[in-house]
């Protein structure tokens, strides 16, 4: 049966949509699934195309990082919209912050994760303490040459 499922190919209108979309901060689950749009391809083959095709994979990639900043904006607007006594408003106002910060966390971690890192290097940026724990390994003595 030809012509029966989702369509598989992938053209630059569809990968800009797709990319539109997804920095608008629509979830990929959700822009697969619509009722309407029948035109979308499935998650699978959405991502089958980030693998194959160098140009879609970072056109995708810069795509999540600006959903990662709409979620960003997101929180800012709904926390400065939670004003009010209403209890079932405001929990689910921090379900809908708490959500936002997930994802974009996860999108940019090095921008909205929890964890810092710390990196020690001097000003040829080599680590002092790998040559202090390399000296102190040795006695003090140079390493031999191989």
């Amino acid at each position: 049966m030809a012509g029966v499922g989702r369509p598989s190919v992938y053209t630059p209108e569809l990968a800009d949509e797709i990319c539109t979309r997804l920095a608008n901060g629509e979830s990929l689950r959700a822009i697969c699934n619509s009722e309407r749009d029948d035109f979308m391809p499935s998650i699978g083959t959405i991502l089958r195309w980030v693998g194959e095709n160098d140009e879609f994979q970072q056109q995708y990639a810069r795509a999540r990082e600006i959903q990662a900043e709409t979620h960003a904006d997101d929180i800012v607007t709904i926390a400065d919209g939670a004003a009010g006594d209403d209890s079932v408003k405001t929990a689910r106002d921090r379900l809908r912050v708490d959500a936002r910060k997930w994802v974009a966390s996860k999108l940019l971690p090095k921008k909205y994760g929890d964890k810092q890192t710390t990196v020690l290097e001097d000003a040829n940026g080599n680590n002092p303490f790998m040559a202090l724990m390399e000296a102190v390994s040795n006695n003090g003595r140079p390493r031999p040459s191989s």
